[in-house]
């Protein structure tokens, strides 16, 4: 009997499954996994059923439906004045972790470093290491999760391809300044590098803070490749709907890549989004206000419990930390509260590719608020 490759076996699974498995055993509050407990509008789901009903159950176009990417498109060029063209320039993608899949693929090979900022989404390092690639860290400095221009410079090599940044930033919430993006953008010019941004919580920023996209800076459009989703932004993360905004010659090697993974994603689905993206302003407004709420309501109620943290600019997370409350390492107290406690959050040492190094055995766990009011309260009248 063959035996099956060991070479993926060091991801083990993922600390989302681990957590909510353990949530779901111990009957805990789940604040660790990024899923809202409530769904986008009826609208939205109304016309993915209209589309299952009817004829629209078959194979659609590998991009994405024209109707989609149009209207993509038109929903990038109204927030950030950029212009893409949805025929060659607008790939849909069974959510933004395929998109990010495909990018690695068409991009880098075997040793090739991309540099991203840690903490990170734990998608990253499994999409550099599916081509050989190594991710190399830039440490983002707590409490306020800051880098600099030396940081960028003392990491790059001539092996260095391309940096990937994520802004809004998952786990921290923070949301890059235009003058951080610039220097990340002066940093790309001049080794020429690729950059891959993931804005995926786009929609998601508070109190009126200004959000740069990469691609916005002069210069940066034709080397930029723009991920996003629209999980977050309409509450429909098992949709799985993402895309991709890039020039048309980088757009041809993702759509090859595209092709021979999913080929497209689920087209009832798309109709559904088709119908979110035809949704007024007033949708985005409530959704940041709503956020908002939660935001502060969570970070009022963990104040009180006495931890540190600095309120999160974007997404829908807070990284606290908890080092008045326990000397244990991240991952060990995190299971020691969703026994105890009956609350579920996130160790944020998964999100380094090297967990155990001094510089990263802080004590931080990741709250998420993308619960109702009530849900919230809870969790904290646990933790109490």
């Amino acid at each position: 009997m063959a035996m099956p490759s060991a070479k993926w076996s060091h991801f083990g699974t993922s600390i989302f499954s681990v957590m909510t498995m353990a949530a779901r055993r111990n009957g805990a509050i789940n604040l660790a996994q990024g899923f809202p407990n409530f769904d986008g509008p009826e609208e939205i789901k109304e016309a993915a059923i209209a589309a299952i009903r009817g004829d629209f159950n078959q194979y659609a176009h590998s991009h994405g439906i024209p109707k989609l990417r149009e209207l993509l498109a038109s929903r990038m060029k109204k927030v950030s004045n950029l212009s893409y063209d949805s025929e060659n320039e607008v790939t849909v993608f069974s959510g933004a972790t395929e998109a990010l899949f495909c990018v690695f693929q068409a991009f880098l090979n075997q040793g090739d470093e991309v540099l991203t900022f840690a903490p990170f989404f734990d998608c990253y390092p499994a999409g550099a290491f599916s081509v050989g690639a190594k991710l190399v860290e830039v440490p983002l400095r707590s409490p306020d999760w800051t880098f600099t221009a030396e940081d960028l410079e003392t990491r790059w090599t001539t092996s260095t391809k391309a940096i990937l940044v994520n802004t809004p930033h998952n786990p921290t919430g923070r949301v890059f300044s235009r003058l951080e993006m610039e220097m990340i953008a002066s940093f790309a010019k001049k080794h020429d590098l690729l950059v891959i941004t993931d804005e995926v919580y786009e929609e998601l920023v508070y109190d009126h803070k200004p959000f740069t996209r990469m691609a916005t800076i002069p210069g940066m459009r034709q080397r930029t490749v723009v991920i996003s989703s629209t999980a977050k932004t309409f509450s429909l993360t098992g949709w799985k709907i993402g895309y991709i905004f890039a020039p048309p010659e980088l757009t041809k090697e993702l759509r090859a890549v595209h092709q021979f993974t999913v080929f497209c994603a689920a087209t009832p689905l798309q109709a559904g989004i088709c119908a979110a993206l035809e949704l007024g302003d007033e949708y985005y407004e409530k959704l940041r206000k709503d956020y908002q709420v939660r935001r502060d309501f969570l970070c009022e109620g963990l104040q009180k419990l006495g931890f540190k943290f600095h309120k999160p600019e974007g997404t829908y997370f807070v990284v606290a930390d908890y080092s008045h409350i326990s000397i244990r390492p991240d991952t060990e107290f995190t299971l020691q509260l969703v026994e105890t406690k009956k609350v579920a959050l996130i160790p944020t040492s998964v999100f380094y590719t090297d967990p155990t190094s001094t510089a990263q055995r802080q004590h931080y766990v990741r709250f998420a608020f993308c619960k109702d009011i009530e849900t919230l309260k809870a969790g904290l009248d646990h933790l109490a």
